[in-house]
């Protein structure tokens, strides 16, 4: 066997153990969704080694996406960090084996500072899953490491499952990409956030006129690329049709033999050219809509570009 089909063989054990561990996902997930969502505090996540790290990367992604976390070493924990800790917060205990010295020798003084403790554990029946009050379980059958030894498969479970407790919070907290921009004002796609509209717009708008024939109207789209066009009557601007007006189009009229203004929409969303990319971004997610015209503020019927949820996104 080459290297490479070992490797295919190994994604392929890992996945099979993952959509076994998915499959006992029950209500305990919600009842640690409902804990830390209405915690007062914050989400204090310990764990040590191979497991640790995975625990640090959960903290990491929970606290850039809306949920105040913060990683603890759980050996630094006795010897001052859980100073870190407040009883409002909820401590999530992360070990696969559930046997860790340094995680069961920080549960006592979890429970005195009077913070409830969840478990992410591989072992349901380790004192780690007897002293919480919630378990998470991270349980796989198998490691792919062929010794059984080197943490692997049950990593990949830790993260999987840290991964969707995110996922869960942001939606359930409606975390949205405006909001993702002022938690990463530092990378690429947060630093885009934080631009103007104009500075990613597309000047080249697509139009036609209210008399063009409906063959017309399809080219200009496809031409464009932007699943939209802008409708003029003479100078003005009237009206729009998108991808969801054609397809309403053909559903409704058995003649084909339109024109634009049969099928546009009259109303449309626009929005300055000095705006940000999360104000472009908030009218997008409450219209559901993909493209906005930019106007010239104050001349807010002079179309001047078009600003598309993937100038936005494809940030590459």
């Amino acid at each position: 066997m080459t290297c490479s089909q070992r490797a295919k063989q190994i994604f392929d054990e890992e996945i099979e153990e993952l959509r076994k561990l998915g499959a006992t996902i029950g209500p305990e997930f919600d009842q640690a969704v409902e804990m830390i969502y209405f915690c007062k505090g914050k989400l204090v996540v310990m764990g040590i080694g191979k497991t640790g790290i995975m625990g640090h990367k959960i903290a990491s992604s929970l606290a850039s996406t809306g949920t105040s976390a913060v990683f603890v070493n759980a050996a630094e924990a006795v010897h001052g960090d859980l100073g870190m800790i407040d009883s409002i917060d909820i401590v999530m205990l992360v070990s696969n084996s559930g046997a860790s010295n340094e995680i069961l020798n920080v549960i006592d003084p979890v429970r005195k500072l009077g913070c409830p403790i969840i478990a992410m554990t591989g072992d349901k029946s380790s004192r780690l899953a007897k002293e919480a009050d919630l378990v998470l379980s991270i349980h796989v059958d198998k490691e792919a490491c062929p010794l059984g030894l080197a943490p692997t498969t049950s990593t990949t479970a830790t993260t999987l499952l840290g991964d969707a407790l995110m996922v869960c919070l942001m939606e359930k907290r409606k975390f949205r990409a405006e909001n993702f921009a002022v938690y990463h004002p530092g990378g690429a796609l947060g630093r885009k956030l934080l631009g103007r509209v104009q500075n990613f717009m597309t000047t080249d708008v697509p139009h036609v006129s209210v008399a063009a024939s409906f063959r017309e109207v399809v080219r200009e789209m496809s031409d464009k690329h932007l699943g939209m066009t802008m409708v003029y009557d003479g100078n003005r601007c009237v009206g729009i049709i998108t991808d969801g007006d054609l397809r309403r189009a053909i559903q409704k009229f058995d003649d084909l033999h339109i024109t634009a203004q049969d099928i546009m929409t009259s109303t449309f969303k626009h929005i300055d050219k000095e705006a940000l990319l999360t104000d472009a971004l908030a009218i997008m997610d409450q219209y559901n809509i993909t493209t906005l015209a930019v106007t010239e503020k104050p001349k807010t019927e002079e179309i001047i570009g078009i600003i598309s949820i993937h100038h936005i996104i494809d940030f590459n």
